[in-house]
């Protein structure tokens, strides 16, 4: 497997966390420095450190967890994209509220969009690539991409502010939807 394909397939784990970069940047009227790290410090750790695990351990724990990686998937992005979407109807002022960048969201929100790259990682045990600079072109693909998601989603959610937690909610929901989907081949994909 040649560094070009490991670059595509960086690109193509990174889209998930890209789209929930971007209902993060919607979250906030001006993302602070912090903001615009911390997705892709979280994301880029757990789409590095999935394929890794996946690597170590090997077919038999993927045949495992391919079996209800879907479903961890869509629950975690569905709850906190419901809530998003609850909030959105809330008839409080709104503040700047970092919440969204809270190690337990950011944790969940990582682990979701991550889940996925387990499967990666057993696909690389049975090439002859260098797995560590593997999952270092992988986290850092993540990390750039997802921090360009902050930035689009922040200009996006300046013109449309009052909408802008509602659309993130529906699109984590959407996203679980299309995760679940996938896995269950009723729509086609990567996974």
């Amino acid at each position: 497997m040649s560094y070009i394909e490991i670059i595509l397939i960086a690109i193509g784990l990174s889209m998930d966390a890209f789209a929930v970069s971007i209902t993060l940047g919607l979250s906030v009227q001006k993302p602070t420095l912090k903001e615009y790290l911390l997705p892709g410090i979280y994301f880029g750790f757990f789409q590095a450190l999935m394929p890794l695990i996946g690597y170590l351990t090997g077919t038999l724990f993927a045949e495992k967890i391919q079996e209800f990686e879907h479903w961890v998937a869509f629950g975690l992005l569905a709850i906190i994209g419901a809530n998003m979407i609850k909030e959105s109807f809330s008839k409080e002022e709104e503040k700047h509220d970092d919440n969204k960048f809270k190690f337990i969201n950011m944790l969940l929100l990582a682990i979701a969009t991550s889940i996925d790259a387990l499967a990666v990682g057993v696909t690389f045990a049975f090439f002859k690539i260098n797995i560590y600079a593997a999952i270092a072109i992988i986290g850092v693909t993540t990390f750039c991409i997802s921090i360009c998601g902050v930035k689009i989603g922040n200009i996006f959610g300046i013109k449309f502010k009052s909408k802008a937690e509602l659309i993130g909610g529906i699109v984590l929901v959407a996203l679980g939807i299309k995760i679940l989907l996938e896995h269950l081949g009723l729509i086609p994909g990567l996974g």
